[in-house]
């Protein structure tokens, strides 16, 4: 039996080498949480928790055909819910290099960088981040230039509004630009997110970064809201980060979120009007194995603090909510690690 596993993994390796067939990653997070609300320790909120625990599968079936899959097992007790933890399932066909076409459950396509990252590396977010529902299944269509620097993508898809027990059937068309052009990175989004027959929430997302040499600035504009002039200051949110690598192995950061929803706000999306809320903090990452060449391996120690006032009962943030998390993640190719173990027996 162990032979035929160690067989099989020979072979699926050897196809990765040669093919692409399959990349099998696992990816997780453990963390030491201490919530403190006014004072007080969140009993339900603290301890150790695995916070993440993913699966991911990518590879190439032909040429033009690709897949990509990632699935959270942290949280999976039966059935659907095991589906409802799928991020993403989806297959792209690339009939040139410049176009590609995605469809099956995808990330649901906002500008910012906040959003952009994978939240096995992020501490503390934005209230908007916290709800939004950002795992729909659709299709998109991508072109990307001839130099590479710049990314038009259309996506339509489920809405993330569409969260109700009765039968509706809701839509959301989003236009994704990516752009890099020297030390400048955007990631912007005009959305349409339909929350009601015929009515649509609108968002205008625009993510910027700055890199100068070990130092990279972050700054996220959000306005959302079901009519144009709701766009102007009545439901939105900032996100800004600053981090720098102090050495080859440590990065330190500081990040403050502010989220300010209006009267205009969607209660689907679980922002509720009367929220404003100003989240502050900081924290320092370790990587033992290397710096930006091999991240595989991190330890990290965080801390924010938030005040303001969130209407919504079930909101994630509260006033005078203290938060520190400490922990280790950790990312490894199954596959690279299953060839090195054959040939190291082999020798």
């Amino acid at each position: 039996m162990v032979l035929c596993v160690a067989l099989l993994s020979f072979n699926i390796a050897k196809a990765q080498d040669e093919n692409e067939v399959f990349k099998l990653g696992v990816e997780a997070r453990f963390d030491y949480l201490n919530q403190q609300l006014e004072g007080q320790k969140q009993v339900a909120g603290s301890g150790l928790k695995v916070r993440y625990f993913n699966l991911r599968l990518d590879g190439q079936i032909t040429p033009k055909f690709s897949y990509s899959w990632r699935q959270r097992f942290n949280r999976a007790n039966s059935i659907s819910e095991f589906a409802q933890n799928t991020d993403w399932l989806h297959l792209t066909y690339k009939p040139t290099e410049n176009w590609a076409i995605s469809a099956g459950k995808q990330v649901l396509m906002i500008g910012g960088w906040e959003y952009d990252r994978a939240p096995i590396e992020l501490y503390f977010c934005s209230e908007f981040w916290n709800n939004v529902n950002c795992y729909q299944i659709g299709a998109s269509v991508a072109y990307t230039t001839n130099s590479g620097n710049d990314t038009i993508l259309f996506q339509a898809c489920q809405s993330p509004y569409d969260t109700t027990s009765e039968a509706v059937d809701y839509y959301a068309y989003n236009l994704y630009w990516s752009g890099s052009h020297g030390f400048y990175t955007a990631l912007y989004s005009l959305n349409f997110m339909q929350y009601a027959p015929g009515k649509y929430d609108k968002y205008v997302a625009l993510g910027n970064q700055f890199k100068f040499g070990d130092a990279t600035i972050q700054l996220d504009l959000m306005s959302r809201g079901p009519k144009v002039k709701d766009l102007l200051f009545d439901n939105f949110s900032i996100m800004g980060e600053a981090s720098y690598l102090i050495a080859e192995r440590v990065n330190i950061f500081a990040k403050a979120t502010y989220d300010k929803i209006g009267n205009s706000s969607i209660i689907a999306s679980g922002l509720v009007p009367g929220t404003e809320l100003t989240r502050v903090g900081g924290g320092v990452e370790y990587y033992p194995l290397g710096g930006e060449g091999n991240r595989n391996v991190r330890l990290h120690a965080a801390y924010a603090h938030t005040f303001g006032v969130n209407t919504n009962i079930n909101g994630t943030a509260k006033n005078n909510l203290g938060y520190l998390t400490v922990g280790l993640t950790w990312k490894i190719d199954l596959l690279s690690a299953a060839e090195r173990l054959i040939n190291s027996v082999k020798k």
